[in-house]
C-alpha cells in the first residue's frame, strides 16, 4: 500500500510541475503576443504618417516651387508651345 500511494504522490508532483510549467509558457506567449501587437500598432501609426508626409511632399505646388527655385524651370511662353496632331489613318473620311 505504501508504494502505491508513493506512487501516486509522485504522479501528483509530476503533475503539478506539467501545469506549472503550462502556465508559465502561456504567460510568456501572451506577453510575446502583446509586444507584437504594440509593435504592429506602432508600425501602422508609422505607416499613416509616412502617407500623410508623403502626401505633403508630393503636391503639385510643391514640386513646381522647387523646379522654379532650384532648378530654374518655368512655364512656356503660350507662343513657343506647339501642337502636334496625329495624322489620320488612311480610310478615316474627313467632315
Amino acid at each position: 500500500m505504501a508504494r502505491v500511494n508513493l506512487f501516486l504522490l509522485l504522479v501528483a508532483v509530476a503533475c503539478a510541475l506539467g501545469v506549472i510549467t503550462a502556465q508559465h509558457k502561456s504567460r510568456k506567449l501572451f506577453i510575446e503576443l502583446e509586444a507584437g501587437q504594440a509593435a504592429a500598432k506602432r508600425l501602422d501609426e508609422d505607416f499613416t504618417r509616412l502617407q500623410l508626409e508623403q502626401g505633403t511632399w508630393a503636391t503639385n505646388k510643391r514640386v513646381e516651387a522647387i523646379a522654379s527655385k532650384s532648378l530654374g524651370m518655368r512655364l512656356p511662353e503660350p507662343g513657343a508651345t506647339r501642337v502636334i496632331t496625329r495624322d489620320e489613318p488612311a480610310g478615316a473620311a474627313k467632315p
